[in-house]
């Protein structure tokens, strides 16, 4: 018995394939997905996304979103998710430094979204930058 996944951001499908299980990042910790897991619909934290098909394990990062699993079938809707072989360091590194800069130089009353918007880019290029530096 297999799960399929699908992994779709705003932006593109990120990953779609007949897997044997996943472990999900969620704001509750991480959780691991088999066949036949009860129907679940949680939040997604930033964090590393793991998938093994025929004994590999491959490795995303995600930011944000849901996971719905509904009978065989897990769907992530992230708000962001690249796999590990993408991830391009400087460029990560470049993003980092600039939303760091932005958050520092912000005024102090800077308005909320835009505050959450660079929070959320300094973690998940953390993330990024883990990922890739632990999986190379």
């Amino acid at each position: 018995m297999a799960l399929t996944l699908e992994i779709v951001t705003p932006e593109a499908r990120v990953y779609s394939d007949t897997i044997d299980t996943v472990v999900i990042p969620t704001t509750e910790g991480e959780i691991g997905i088999l066949p036949g897991h009860i129907p679940l619909l949680t939040r997604i934290a930033d964090g590393e996304l793991r998938v093994i098909k025929g004994g590999v394990e491959s490795h995303l990062a995600v930011g944000g979103g849901f996971a719905q699993i509904e009978g065989d079938t897990v769907s992530v809707l992230a708000e962001q998710a690249i796999t590990a072989e993408k991830i391009d360091e400087g460029v990560v590194e470049a993003a980092l430094k600039r939303a760091e800069e932005q958050l520092k130089s912000a005024p102090i009353n800077i308005d909320t979204s835009e505050l959450e918007r660079l929070q959320g880019a300094i973690r998940f290029a953390g993330v990024q930058l883990a990922l890739k530096r632990r999986v190379r």
